[in-house]
């Protein structure tokens, strides 16, 4: 009697599922978007915009990688960026994940607590040797009878081609290629007085390198010019020191007479003298008009009313 009843719970049960699956889908997080592949002297950085949709926590992000070693070997595995999981930059770090010459496929998806969004993949899958190497920073300094070349900031795995001529002499350069863990780079027992050139490049391979650095000559001073050096600063030392100790034994055995003639004492001028007259020149308003006043005390002033009046009265 229950197995009509049966059968039609066990036919929506599939329908069931599918409106859970759309449900989910429904409130599924969106994918990231603009997911891009930046790669400038062998550093390869992901970067994707970041999540617009409304969140009440903060939106994390995970990035995977599949290469020719995880496709062959790993049966198609996918592996976890470790640099890049459950992170909250829009950007990842993968020089040292994409390690070989293969091509790479990596993929990026956000989280929004227990929301996950789809995967999303590169347009295409990553090549290292799609890398775009700069110029090389180069120094040039010189010591003696060689030369010193030297760079900063090379990329990883990367030669660096350096070309070395003398100056009228283009024609037949010395080339050295050097790895990046090699560096700085020597060239002895060149010619005294020569002026010698120096331009590199760095290269990936036979198909790849970056443009070449500004040429850089200098003149090369010998083996011997680093003595010399040291020996005229000592002169000129021992000369200076020698001329200051003449002038302070002439000035403290200096007689009085010859003192008085090599430093003799200037008069001050007049108007830093302290005994000048000061005239003030005043017009006849200006002037101050003085009459003399007798001062009579109070008690004699008294005597000399009551005696006139005395005098009034006879």
């Amino acid at each position: 009697m229950n197995t009509p009843v049966m059968r039609q719970t066990v036919s929506l049960l599939p329908l069931m599922l599918v409106l859970l699956d759309l449900t989910n889908y429904v409130w599924m997080l969106p994918a990231p978007s603009r997911v891009s592949m930046e790669s400038v002297d062998m550093r390869h950085t992901l970067t994707w915009r970041p999540l617009l949709a409304p969140c009440n926590s903060t939106v994390l992000y995970s990035v995977q990688f599949q290469g020719e070693f995880e496709l062959t070997v790993l049966n198609g595995r996918w592996v976890d960026a470790p640099e890049c999981q459950q992170t909250r930059h829009t950007h990842c770090d993968l020089t040292f994940d994409l390690g070989s010459d293969s091509d790479y496929s990596v993929q990026v998806r956000a989280q929004c607590g227990s929301q996950l969004s789809p995967w999303t993949r590169l347009s295409r899958p990553f090549n290292r040797r799609d890398t775009v190497l700069t110029v090389p920073e180069m120094t040039v300094t010189v010591t003696g009878d060689a030369l010193q070349v030297s760079f900063e900031k090379l990329p990883l795995t990367a030669a660096v081609s350096v070309t070395v001529w003398r100056r009228g002499d283009e024609r037949r350069p010395d080339v050295y290629m050097m790895p990046a863990e090699r560096m700085p780079l020597h060239v002895d027992a060149l010619e005294e007085g020569a002026v010698y050139c120096v331009r590199a490049q760095t290269v990936l391979d036979t198909l790849l390198h970056s443009s070449s650095t500004d040429t850089h000559c200098v003149s090369i001073a010998g083996p011997d010019a680093a003595w010399k050096m040291q020996i005229s600063v000592t002169v000129s030392v021992f000369l200076v020191a020698g001329l200051l100790f003449t002038v302070f034994l002439s000035i403290i055995h200096c007689r009085p007479d010859a003192c008085r003639t090599y430093f003799h004492k200037e008069s001050l001028p007049r108007s830093l003298r302290p005994d000048w007259d000061i005239h003030i020149l005043m017009s006849i308003q200006e002037a101050e008009l003085c009459e003399a006043i007798h001062v009579v005390p109070a008690h004699l002033e008294d005597r000399s009313t009551e005696q006139n009046i005395v005098d009034f009265v006879e």
